[in-house]
């Protein structure tokens, strides 16, 4: 049985500091958990029983990041370590924050304020010892989430702990234990006075972990996600299956296993290792977390193609339809990309995403039932990059192609819950010739949009034509020209059929 665990070098180091002056440190929170997992911890919070000014008078670099609870951050050997001095808490009026916090005096009194089991151990770390008053090891081991305490009293003092609650069995792929569990429902009062931004934090924690539908179902059982997003709850038992074949799921399964199997897949290895960053800087997700922490650019996608996967068929049970032909019921959802589109973009300007994530998010849901069928002429194949090439501002058409690509997947492996690889089964051979035929356009550089075009509204301005109107209708003119016959695509030839068209 565990009983020390080895400290950091840095820590060990930084602790020294605290015992010359004659004070006690622990480490504590998610990063014990993490080295009680076997997992590596650099994201480190310190617990001592110095006091704020004290820690300030150790240390020559010292931000004041939440001083009124007793929090410091001390940026030690290029490390940012919270360090926070022992505390109670008392009252949540708010259902979020306390109303007071008290020093105490020993590690004990300070990890009894803590959420979960798992997360009130501390390490020594003169000596390695662990501190476990609450058996927090044990259920790290056994992958339990337990209440430090009686459930309803931890949630009552904060209403965003039921959502960690699920955010941690999601990630961590724990079990919530029962009595916890049972909590949560009877919480929901004060979950909704949870800010926003805070449960999109968790939220997307959520739907980027290995396998998110484990937290939206928990989200779902426990009434949670009918506070946050009633829209999905409202795909619930709207049945997609009618003897064709193509659905085994109903359309909140459906989008839950879609979730599931979307990743960054569905593109050729230069784009993996190319022009990513860009785009993730473009859509701004570094701001709803979607940053790599590996580095690995195509994982930064992972947020935006996830966000995506789950709401590309959300807005069916507005638009499902039955009709009769011969002696079938057919099942149609008629337009639904259109109303998903819309209502992802209600959903997410909600959700307070970042106003390039909501458009960008939106547009792939707009755009993700395209067909392909061999026969299309390349001229048809110019066509669709047109109309799935980004707004203005939100990255490359390349990228966003590559994205409808791994939201194809993505749909195709949630009607069956099974992975659908890009180079295996039936309908992959369609997407792949696909795939080679827009390569085939982008290498050859060919018009897709109007900043492509040689000529540019100045240039049509300057021969003579009117602002107006009527200039933007020739410009959309001009590229259908161009799509249809690449070879159009010069200034001399475009300013001819602009004047010929303006006879």
């Amino acid at each position: 049985m565990i009983k020390t665990v080895s400290v950091p070098p840095v820590l060990k180091k930084m602790n020294g500091f605290f015992e010359r002056a004659g004070f006690e440190a622990y480490l504590v929170g998610g990063a014990v958990r993490d080295m009680l997992r076997g997992k590596n911890a650099s994201d480190w919070d310190i617990a001592t029983n110095a006091r704020p000014e004290q820690v300030q008078a150790l240390f020559r670099r010292v931000i004041p990041t939440g001083i009124e609870h007793g929090t410091l951050t001390v940026i030690f050997m290029g490390h940012h370590i919270e360090v926070t001095t022992f505390r109670s808490e008392h009252g949540y009026s708010d259902g979020r924050r306390p109303d007071e916090v008290s020093y105490e005096t020993s590690i004990e009194q300070d990890l009894s304020r803590r959420d979960f089991t798992m997360n009130a151990v501390a390490v020594n770390l003169s000596t390695g010892q662990l501190c476990d008053p609450f058996g927090g090891k044990k259920d790290i081991r056994s992958k339990i989430i337990r209440t430090v305490g009686k459930a309803e009293d931890r949630f009552a003092e904060d209403g965003l702990r039921p959502v960690r609650a699920i955010r941690f069995a999601s990630t961590l792929h724990f079990t919530i234990e029962r009595d916890t569990l049972a909590a949560i429902p009877s919480s929901l009062d004060n979950i909704r006075h949870v800010s926003i931004e805070r449960f999109r934090d968790e939220f997307i924690k959520i739907i980027t972990g290995e396998k998110p539908s484990y937290g939206l179902k928990l989200l779902e059982q426990t009434g949670v996600l009918n506070l946050f997003i009633p829209e999905l709850c409202a795909c619930r038992n709207v049945t997609q299956d009618d003897g064709r074949g193509f659905h085994r799921f109903d359309v909140l399964d459906h989008l839950f296993y879609a979730c599931d199997h979307a990743q960054c897949r569905g593109r050729t290895e230069s784009d993996r290792s190319a022009g990513t960053e860009h785009i993730a800087e473009d859509c701004s997700i570094k701001d709803c977390g979607g940053h790599s922490s590996t580095g690995n650019p195509s994982e930064s996608r992972l947020p935006i193609i996830r966000l995506a996967a789950l709401f590309h068929d959300i807005g069916k049970p507005r638009v499902r339809s039955e009709e009769i032909r011969g002696n079938d019921a057919r099942i149609t959802f008629y337009s639904h990309e259109k109303e998903s589109a819309r209502m992802c973009t209600a959903i997410l300007e909600r959700l307070r995403f970042p106003a390039k994530t909501v458009r960008y998010v939106s547009h792939l849901v707009e755009q993700h039932m395209f067909h392909y069928e061999s026969s299309w002429t390349d001229a048809a194949v110019r066509r669709f990059m047109a109309r799935v090439s980004p707004p203005a501002g939100l990255g490359t058409l390349e990228q966003t192609i590559a994205d409808l690509f791994d939201l194809r997947i993505a749909d195709v492996s949630g009607m069956t819950n099974s992975s659908a690889l890009l180079h295996s089964g039936p309908w992959s051979a369609n997407l792949i010739e696909f795939r080679d035929r827009i390569q085939k356009e982008l290498n050859n550089k060919n018009a897709v949009g109007l900043k492509d075009l040689a000529v540019s509204g100045t240039d049509l301005i300057t021969a003579g034509i009117p602002a107006g109107k009527t200039l933007g209708r020739l410009l959309q003119e001009l590229l259908q020209t161009v799509l249809d016959d690449p070879a159009c695509n010069t200034k001399e030839k475009l300013l001819e059929i602009a004047k010929r068209k303006m006879e």
